[in-house]
C-alpha cells in the first residue's frame, strides 16, 4: 500500500472513530429518527438471526464494501507530477475509505434498529457529500489541506441542524447535495470532456433514484415488482452506483486536467 493511500485510511478511520465517540457520549440524544422494522417496506423474516432480519436491505451493504475496495485499486486518474500523483491517489482513497466504512454502519443500523447506529448513519452521509465539493475546489485552487478539513468540518457541524429541527438532517443533506452537483457542474465546465459529462448526468440521475425510492418505500410496496426487493433496497443500489459515478467523474476530472481543452480558458 502507498503512504498516502494509509494516511487517507487513517484519516477516515479516526474521524470515524471520533464521530462514533460522540454519539455514544448523546450529544445527539435529542435528534428524531426513526427506528423500527415498521419503518421499512421489507418484511423482517423472523427465522433469520437479527443482522439478516431484512435479509435484503441487510446484504445490499455489502456492496458499499466491494465498491470501496475495488476503488482502493483502482488508478486515480493522476496527473504527471510525482505530488499530483500523491495528491489525486490521497483524495480516491479517502472517498473509497468512506465507502469501506459506510457499508457496515448502514448494516449496523439495519439489523440493530439501535438509535444511536442511526444516528451514526445519518452522520456520516453528510461528508460523504461533502468530499466531492472537496475534491472539486482541489482542482480549481490546488492542494490545500486546511480548505479540505474545513470543509469536512462545516459538513460534519451542519448535522446540529438536527438538534434543531425535526426536519433538519433532510435540510442539511438537501444543501449538501445541492452543493456537489453545483460544484461538479463547475468543475466540468472547466475541465469536463463528454465522458465526465456523462458520468454527471449518470452521478445525479443515481442520486434522483436514491432520493425517490428511499422516500416512495412503502408507497412503492403495492406493486409487486417492490414487494419482495423493495424501494429501500434499491434506493441502495442508486446510492452505490451515484457513489461509483462520483469517482469516474473526478478521477476523469483529475485526467482532463493535465491538458486544458481546447478553447477554453483556465
Amino acid at each position: 500500500m502507498k503512504p498516502e493511500s494509509g494516511q487517507a485510511l487513517c484519516h477516515v478511520a479516526l474521524a470515524s472513530c471520533l464521530c462514533m465517540a460522540t454519539v455514544y457520549m448523546g450529544v445527539f440524544e435529542g435528534v428524531f429518527i426513526e427506528v423500527g422494522y415498521e419503518h421499512y417496506a421489507e418484511a423482517p423474516v423472523t427465522s433469520l438471526p437479527a443482522f439478516l432480519a431484512m435479509p435484503f436491505n441487510s446484504l445490499i451493504n455489502l456492496a458499499y464494501v466491494l465498491l470501496g475496495v475495488y476503488w482502493l485499486q483502482r488508478n486515480a486518474g493522476t496527473p504527471e507530477r510525482p505530488t499530483g500523483v500523491q495528491r489525486a491517489r490521497y483524495l480516491k482513497d479517502v472517498f473509497a475509505g468512506m465507502a469501506l466504512v459506510y457499508g457496515p454502519v448502514q448494516w449496523l443500523r439495519i439489523g440493530t434498529q439501535m438509535r444511536s447506529a442511526a444516528v451514526l448513519d445519518q452522520w456520516l452521509t453528510l461528508p460523504i457529500f461533502a468530499w466531492p465539493v472537496a475534491w472539486c475546489l482541489y482542482l480549481d485552487r490546488g492542494w490545500k489541506p486546511c480548505l479540505l478539513l474545513t470543509i469536512e468540518c462545516l459538513s460534519l457541524c451542519s448535522y446540529g441542524l438536527a438538534l434543531l429541527h425535526p426536519c433538519g438532517f433532510e435540510v442539511a443533506l438537501g444543501v449538501h447535495m445541492a452543493a456537489a452537483v453545483g460544484q461538479a457542474l463547475r468543475a466540468h465546465g472547466r475541465y469536463g470532456s463528454s465522458c465526465s459529462g456523462m458520468y454527471l448526468a449518470l452521478g445525479v440521475l443515481s442520486c434522483l433514484g436514491f432520493v425517490v425510492l428511499k422516500l416512495c418505500d412503502h408507497q412503492l410496496a403495492r406493486w409487486h415488482l417492490f414487494q419482495r426487493l423493495t424501494g429501500h433496497f434499491w434506493s441502495k443500489v442508486c446510492d452505490v452506483l451515484q457513489f461509483h459515478f462520483a469517482f469516474l467523474f473526478l478521477t476523469n476530472l483529475n485526467t482532463c486536467q493535465r491538458l486544458p481543452p481546447q478553447g477554453k480558458m483556465h
